[in-house]
């Protein structure tokens, strides 16, 4: 189930300067990711296995519980079977949920490339070679490298995507499933409040239009396939 046994090779300390990295409850923020890494996941009957565990660790870091209570009654309410194919439906079928960081700002460009390799490039200066059936951007392993391996690099990772964490979080929310509020809490592991729609999100990242648009499809809404200007402000399957 850990994503992270995927990642071959020791753990190691990397390069982001802890000195930059402040976090006022790191216990929380690693519980919190933890635990979004195994409910973002394909579920199992190892996921369904860790529920309880899931609950206590939170309320023991005071996470509140109320953004992801849907997602435990999602879990729980039908056979594992029909909640099976309900996941495969919503998150490997459809891009408009896609777990892919970096899908939600460079699609299916060449740019996405230079995007992914980047996310390599951090768990390789951490001792962690990824496996190859993962993309390095699927959410539920940065996250779990963000509670495992190093907090700094992961927060640094999260931070740079915020704008995906936040468009994932409003496509969620407007088709009312319940992993929204599994966004919500990871977001609330990260600086500041979390915009309230699309033109927010674009103003906090402060994007522009793409400059190369190869393999976008210019139909799909969810899609914000910027890259920043000059001037300034698909269960690992990929």
């Amino acid at each position: 189930m850990r994503l992270l046994d995927r990642l071959l090779g020791a753990p190691g300390r990397g390069s982001v300067d802890p000195g930059e990295y402040t976090d006022p409850d790191p216990a929380r923020s690693a519980v919190v990711r933890q635990s979004a890494a195994l409910l973002l996941s394909y579920p199992d009957e190892e996921l369904l296995a860790r529920l309880d565990a899931l609950r206590a660790a939170l309320a023991e870091v005071g996470a509140d519980p109320a953004p992801v209570r849907p997602v435990f009654d999602w879990l729980t309410a039908r056979p594992l079977q029909q909640v099976q194919a309900d996941y495969v439906q919503e998150y490997d079928l459809s891009r408009r949920h896609s777990l892919h960081l970096t899908y939600w700002t460079d699609g299916d460009t060449r740019r996405r490339g230079e995007a992914l390799a980047a996310f390599k490039e951090v768990y390789r200066a951490h001792g962690c070679a990824p496996d190859e059936a993962e993309l390095p951007d699927y959410l539920p392993l940065v996250l779990e490298f963000a509670a495992r391996v190093s907090p700094e690099a992961g927060y640094e990772l999260l931070q740079r995507h915020r704008p995906s964490l936040e468009l994932l979080r409003l496509a969620l929310r407007d088709d009312a499933l319940p992993h929204e509020g599994v966004l919500t809490l990871v977001c609330s592991t990260l600086p500041g409040p979390s915009p309230q729609d699309r033109a927010a999100v674009q103003a906090m990242a402060g994007y522009g239009p793409p400059t190369e648009t190869v393999g976008l499809d210019p139909s799909d809404p969810r899609l914000l396939p910027f890259a920043p200007t000059t001037e300034g402000p698909g269960h690992g399957r990929r």
